[in-house]
């Protein structure tokens, strides 16, 4: 399995709840372009229409080499899951006001495969308490760092 990139954002400003993978409908000349790393998660969010799942806002750089037929880097991509999973992604983003975004891109195999989350936004307040815990831990790692 390789990463091809993750969404830090998404552990910062969410609460993950659950996590599914999906896989990508993509164009020929975009899946050069996320071989190459040239992907960005940071404002990716997953949106429901007409049962199906889209992932939008997710930034495909265009592929260097690509000709007319190169892609539009912030375009709607399907994603592909179970019927099952879209009904249940979508009544709880209906009930429980949750959200869905993606985490993670990587490669199963020669698969492009996407990890999306359930998500529930954090306050202002959840974010510093996440920060200073973080902050308190890599002192303690110096500390211990340097006392040996």
């Amino acid at each position: 399995m390789k990463i091809v990139t993750q969404n830090k954002k998404a552990f910062h400003d969410y609460f993950i709840l659950e996590t599914y993978e999906a896989g990508i409908e993509l164009k020929g000349t975009e899946i050069k372009s996320v071989r190459k790393g040239h992907v960005n998660l940071k404002d990716a969010f997953i949106r429901f229409k007409n049962d199906e799942a889209f992932i939008e806002n997710m930034h495909i750089a265009p592929y260097e080499q690509g000709n007319i037929f190169n892609h539009e880097p912030l375009r709607n991509r399907k994603l592909l899951l179970h019927k099952k999973q879209i009904k249940k992604l979508q009544k709880e983003v209906k009930e429980n006001g949750l959200t869905i975004v993606p985490t993670k891109l990587y490669f199963n195999t020669s698969k492009l495969k996407a990890e999306i989350a359930l998500a529930r936004g954090k306050k202002l307040y959840d974010k510093r308490q996440d920060l200073k815990a973080k902050d308190a831990k890599r002192d303690m790692e110096r500390a211990l760092k340097n006392a040996y």
